[in-house]
């Protein structure tokens, strides 16, 4: 594949096998989205094949979508709109019904045509199966949940919603249809951390294969079970996760660079034998022999590796008063929705702040109110010469597409920075002609290393970053953490992305409309601490009222048995959560194994795959939907 004349890969092969979970990684501008498009059907490649088996359904998560609705039509709820996924399913219904006519009319038993009527309604009754009828509109409104929507949100109309959450719909509907291969190009870059966990959990547990693009190491290490690597126009697949990858890459490449240096040596020696005994009568066997040695000699080669990075670091921090900022009762509602309340904040110079909750609690709205891009009620007071540098969310949106990349800084700089434009550039990977190239053509990745050099401009000694690490690659995102490390400013960071916060806060504020609560150690300390506080919620003793107030032994007598009360609901949920798994297991188990005959007929001669074995998989499956939806429900019982 190639575009303006250069191939972004040339000669790949690979193959996506049923229950496959693969994670797709590379430097931004390496072709990810390209290749996952191509296995879509929306490119073509202009040389070789993308074959798909007929009966494999597609489903496909892009970055990025925008949202046109024509005005004269009606807008779906979010419900209605989710419910759109099932249209395949509904379609399906109407295709049997007519086969059932048709196959009730029919007398010729024996015939292929008969047979083929057969097999088609078979196939079809397995995709009904696989899909699940029993109860779509519970299945979308958990799905939605799970994505991080409110029951009161189901029936919103979507116009009402961001951008972003209205990706976590088409991710919904995606979910529902239940393709056979699920292509998901960045699908964490809308989600929260809540929404992250919970997606991971779906996934693991999905019946049919994954191929998916993310910068999240958190969340490919918690999926994925093979990774694909593209690389200077190749690709290298590995059976592992990523962070096993990491290490699997670098031992082979050392493999490969001992092995060619010991070859070198070894063609070294015999060159210079060679040349030594070259002229040498007695010596022409040997000579001869060496010759043709090295003509057969297969040249051990290293693979190529893209090693060209980003480098840079924020630019010293001017001197500024030891309170940095302060806010007092910052409220802030849209119409009748209050989004913060009486929120008061002191946050002393040096201090590396970061804001997590669920998306829609606050955090981006705090972060503006911060940077001056959006009025309040109450007081924000900058410290003494401080200067704010922000980056919002939609940062690479704000950028001009019809200017270059040159421009896009040059048009901005001042002072000495207009003579460093090239140079700064040059630091966030745009040389030659790239920064010629106009920012509509950018990657998302792209964008976002612009944006951040766009802020290099101007020095600052308070950075307010939200969603900062989007479409940025592994590796930009570990370079962007060590600048900010290394930042002797104050940080505010809004981020979803756990493996890029943990070590780089010392704060976390955690937002739950209208109001902000307070943890201090990084992210891992506050999931943990959240984790802890709720078991210790478990064991929470409601007050007893006593007629006697002043006899500390009959309350605390009270309090034993209320604790032992407690201790045996608890024993008894986790004995029926240990059951509830022990049939689940055993259910899967079933599934599988039917899964395998489905797979490969063939090898199972002796199974008759008929309607009654279709209907015996789907009550399996529908069993094991209520399984886990009761074991969903201990969990959460417990955790009350």
């Amino acid at each position: 594949m190639q575009f303006t004349g250069e191939d972004l890969f040339s000669d790949i092969n690979f193959m996506i096998r049923e229950k496959d979970r693969i994670g797709l990684v590379g430097k931004n501008g390496a072709g990810k989205t390209t290749l996952i498009r191509l296995l879509c059907g929306l490119e073509q490649p202009y040389k070789g094949d993308v074959i798909m088996s007929d009966d494999v359904t597609v489903g496909y998560l892009p970055q990025e979508k925008k949202f046109v609705k024509d005005a004269n039509s009606r807008v779906n709820t979010v419900l209605e709109e989710a419910m759109t996924a099932f249209e395949e399913y509904h379609k399906i219904e109407r295709d049997l019904a007519i086969l059932n006519e048709e196959l009730s009319d029919r007398t010729d038993y024996e015939s292929d045509s008969y047979q083929r009527l057969c097999e088609k309604m078979s196939h079809l009754n397995e995709r009904l199966n696989i899909m699940g009828g029993h109860s779509i509109e519970g299945e979308a409104e958990q799905i939605l949940i799970g994505l991080g929507f409110e029951h009161d949100d189901m029936y919103r109309p979507m116009n009402e919603f961001s951008n972003g959450w209205q990706m976590r719909v088409e991710l919904a509907k995606i979910l529902l249809r239940k393709p056979k291969l699920l292509l998901l190009d960045e699908p964490t870059n809308h989600l929260d951390i809540e929404s992250i966990q919970w997606l991971e959990g779906f996934l693991k547990n999905y019946y049919g294969a994954i191929f998916m693009v993310s910068h999240d190491r958190a969340f490919l290490d918690h999926i994925t079970i093979r990774t694909i690597e593209i690389s200077c126009g190749k690709i290298y697949d590995y059976k592992c996760s990523y962070s096993e990858f990491i290490e699997r890459r670098e031992e082979r490449i050392d493999i490969q660079k001992a092995a060619f240096d010991n070859q070198q040596r070894e063609i070294k020696e015999i060159e210079a034998f060679i040349e030594r005994f070259r002229y040498k009568a007695t010596k022409a066997k040997q000579v001869q022999s060496r010759v043709k040695q090295l003509e057969k000699m297969d040249v051990v080669q290293i693979d190529d590796q893209d090693k060209s990075v980003m480098h840079f670091k924020f630019p010293p921090a001017p001197h500024s008063g030891k309170v940095t900022l302060e806010l007092n009762h910052v409220s802030k509602s849209y119409d009748k929705k209050q989004i913060l309340e009486n929120i008061n904040l002191l946050i002393p110079r040096g201090e590396k702040i970061a804001f997590v909750g669920r998306n829609g609690e606050g955090k981006s709205t705090l972060s503006k109110i911060i940077a001056g891009v959006l009025d309040y009620q109450g007081e924000v007071k900058l410290g003494h010469e401080v200067q704010i540098g922000y980056y919002a969310q939609n940062q690479h949106d704000m950028l001009d597409p019809e200017k270059t990349v040159f421009e896009t800084l040059d048009d901005v700089a001042t002072g000495d920075m207009r003579v460093k434009v090239k140079s700064l550039l040059g630091a966030f990977l745009f040389r030659g002609e790239a920064i010629d190239k106009k920012v509509k053509v950018l990657s998302g990745g792209e964008k976002a290393r612009l944006s951040l050099a766009k802020m290099l401009l101007f020095p600052t000694n308070l950075l307010v970053l939200d969603e900062p690490t989007n479409h940025l690659d592994m590796l930009s995102k570990d370079i962007l953490k060590s600048a900010l490390i290394q930042f002797d400013g104050t940080l505010i960071i809004v981020s979803h992305d756990r493996d890029f916060l943990q070590g780089l806060t010392n704060k976390v504020y955690e937002f739950k409309k209208p109001n902000i609560k307070e943890y201090i150690g990084d992210i891992y300390d506050f999931l943990e601490e959240k984790k802890l506080k709720e078991l210790d919620e478990l064991n929470t003793k409601p007050k007893v009222s006593c007629a006697n107030s002043d006899n500390a032994k009959s309350q605390a007598k009270l309090e034993y048995e209320q604790k032992k009360q407690n201790d045996r609901e608890i024993k008894r949920i986790e004995r029926e959560i240990k059951k509830l798994e022990e049939k689940i297991e055993l259910l899967e188990n079933e599934i599988a194994e039917m899964d395998a005959v489905m797979s490969d007929p063939d090898s199972h001669p002796n199974v008759n795959l008929d309607n009654e074995w279709y209907n015996l998989y789907g009550n399996k499956k529908d069993l094991l939907q209520d399984l886990m939806n009761q074991w969903e429900e201990k969990q959460i019982e417990l955790e009350m």
